[in-house]
């Protein structure tokens, strides 16, 4: 009996043992998720997406009084929100004068097939607004903000088209912009084109869009960026002769050369510009009379006393390549 005993009182020991081995167990589990189910408590159960439900995003596309940051935190927790009906309401932010909110719509909308691209649609119809004159200036350059944030290549045309030809400043510098993201120079080489524009501010957008494609670079193209170095606007020029450096265009070197001497240009800045250019040839000037020429153009800024201390900095460190 009292064998027996024995073994009774050891198995309710150890059954009483396990149970409390597996209730600390849980304990611990659950105490691992207590913060995330604090944070979580009050959202509902099938996903993020729901902060966005199809009503707040129309609610929020709809009201003149939203702000650009409750905006773009509605459509992008709204990425994956299937909602037809919401295409028409967000689609009207693409023409918000706020530039961010323009963006997150073009976000939201290209993220869609249905309601958006297709003939008549969303994307059709900026095809053809981009290039309708009826429109305000706003309104076409709205257009082409947005077929560039769409990043499909069906509006590089008109986009392109809109660059060279669009009456308004306004608008070629929203298509030059545009072409930034389309990440293309027109089907006719329009970006090299738009380098000669009227505008200085269209001149300017296009010369950085030069740096920020991977399509420009033929002779032609190249010959568009050197001409500035002799535009009337500094700025221009400035950026002209940075251009030239981060491209690495060797057949440059007498064009810069030219502009790092007072007695030819009057703005220290582009001659500070031309002089870090020069520096930048350095890897690409095979001929040994042109790496000489630039040695030389700078070491005299250098030595100059006369020059301006930025302008002779910029030299010094370009030496230092050369």
């Amino acid at each position: 009996m009292n064998a027996n005993f024995r073994r009774i009182l050891n198995g309710s020991l150890a059954l009483g043992l396990c149970a409390l081995a597996s209730t600390a167990l849980a304990d611990a589990s659950d105490s691992k998720h207590v913060g995330r189910s604090t944070v979580y408590s009050q959202l509902p159960s099938d996903g993020l997406e729901a902060l966005s439900p199809p009503a707040a995003i129309k609610a929020i596309a709809e009201s003149p009084n939203s702000a650009p940051t409750e905006i773009w935190s509605t459509l992008e927790h709204g990425e994956k929100v299937e909602c037809l009906d919401c295409i028409p309401y967000v689609s009207k932010l693409l023409f918000s004068s706020d530039h961010k909110t323009r963006e997150i719509s073009a976000w939201w909308l290209r993220r869609r097939i249905f309601g958006v691209f297709g003939p008549g649609e969303v994307y059709s119809q900026l095809l053809t607004t981009v290039g309708d004159q009826s429109q305000s200036e706003n309104t076409r350059a709205y257009a082409a903000n947005a077929l560039g944030e769409f990043l499909d290549g069906a509006g590089i045309a008109p986009v392109a088209t809109a660059l060279v030809s669009d009456p308004s400043a306004t608008v070629r510098n929203a298509a030059a912009s545009a072409l930034v993201r389309l990440n293309n120079r027109g089907p006719n080489g329009e970006l090299a084109t738009s380098l000669g524009d009227a505008d200085e501010g269209v001149r300017l957008t296009s010369l950085y869009a030069v740096t920020h494609i991977n399509v420009f670079g033929t002779s032609t193209d190249i010959a568009s960026v050197a001409k500035l170095l002799g535009d009337s606007s500094a700025a221009v020029r400035r950026r002209a002769a940075e251009t030239l450096g981060t491209m690495h265009v060797a057949d440059s070197v007498a064009g810069l050369i030219a502009v790092t001497s007072a007695s030819t240009e009057s703005d220290a800045g582009v001659r500070a510009s031309a002089a870090w250019a020069l520096g930048q040839l350095a890897s690409s000037l095979t001929s040994p009379a042109d790496q000489a020429a630039a040695r030389d153009a700078v070491t005299a800024i250098v030595n100059n006393d006369n020059e301006a201390q930025n302008v002779r900095d910029a030299a010094a460190i370009a030496l230092r390549s050369l």
